[in-house]
């Protein structure tokens, strides 16, 4: 027996303007990687991709249910009062502008954010929060981004207290990890849900909001598909609450 397929909530996904090559083309393309497309569909969601396009933001977020904001480049340094790293990867003022757009647009509307590595970075410093540039140069570890190209894995703790514990249901979670810049003062609003062993800021939430959550680590390429069932879940109770 066929099961009917039930049309989920609208999640936007932000993506990254790069160049891409197929053949002999090269040329700029809007690009999010498969895995955050996958994890919203298997958790019941519709993505779409949000590409970086300045003025259209609010209109975007009239016409979707959730938002995620996605890995990728270095948010510009100016953003939080500092100079550039020569470690950081040079900005792209155009997508730092968009998400924060789109974020803005998202809280005021009452969608449910969750925001991933670069994303926990655009919110905290979005929120006035300052960010740690180059992590070799304040933890004596490698764990956060243990290879170029690779995924590593450690520990997090998790504030038994938190939404982020109630969404994923324990207190202690081993998260993939890549990423060499972190949360470090921590942006007005927020409030820090889970930090690695080093003391890292592994997540933040804003306890005001139904759903903002923003985690250091990518879930995507996990086995935890919970973060996601979260999000969809809240996208699902705010289109009623809309509707009522």
């Amino acid at each position: 027996m066929e099961h009917e397929n039930r049309l989920g909530p609208v999640i936007g996904i932000t993506a990254g303007e790069l160049v891409a090559s197929y053949g002999v083309w090269k040329e700029a393309a809007s690009l999010v990687p498969s895995d955050y497309i996958r994890s919203i569909v298997g958790s019941g969601g519709i993505p779409v991709v949000l590409s970086p396009v300045a003025g259209i933001a609010e209109a975007l977020i009239e016409r979707i249910d959730g938002l995620m904001l996605t890995g990728g480049v270095d948010v510009d340094a100016a953003l939080f009062g500092a100079e550039r790293h020569p470690k950081a990867q040079k900005p792209d003022q155009v997508r730092d502008r968009f998400e924060i757009a789109l974020l803005d647009a998202a809280v005021a509307r009452g969608l449910p954010v969750l925001a991933i590595c670069r994303g926990i970075h655009v919110l905290n410093v979005r929120r006035g929060g300052t960010l740690h540039q180059h992590l070799p140069d304040v933890v004596a570890n490698d764990e956060h981004m243990p290879a170029p190209g690779a995924y590593g894995q450690h520990r997090v703790r998790i504030d038994p207290a938190s939404r982020l514990s109630a969404v994923i249901g324990r207190s202690e979670e081993a998260v993939p990890t890549h990423h060499h810049q972190a949360v470090d003062r921590i942006g007005e609003g927020l409030a820090a849900s889970a930090w690695a062993d080093d003391g890292i800021v592994e997540a933040l939430e804003d306890p005001a909001l139904p759903f903002l959550i923003a985690v250091q680590w990518h879930p995507e390429v996990g086995d935890d598909p919970s973060l996601f069932d979260g999000l969809i879940a809240a996208a699902e109770r705010a289109g009623v609450l809309g509707r009522a």
